[in-house]
């Protein structure tokens, strides 16, 4: 093991796992751990297209 890399962590959730072995509770975690990082990304989406959109404006004049 190499002293400079981080540890790494176990996967909470791997996309296209079996679902078959989860509990409700644990499916609808799931749910809203995956609603919550679409509304992250989302906002990390819109944030790089106004810095775009902006640069745009701001090299065409």
């Amino acid at each position: 093991m190499d002293i400079d890399e981080p540890p790494k962590k176990p996967p909470g959730m791997v996309i296209g796992e079996s679902l078959d072995l989860l509990s409700l509770a644990e499916l609808e975690q799931r749910i809203e751990a995956l609603e919550s990082e679409i509304a992250r990304i989302r906002a990390a989406v819109a944030n790089k297209r106004s810095s775009k959109t902006a640069a745009d404006a701001f090299f065409r004049s």
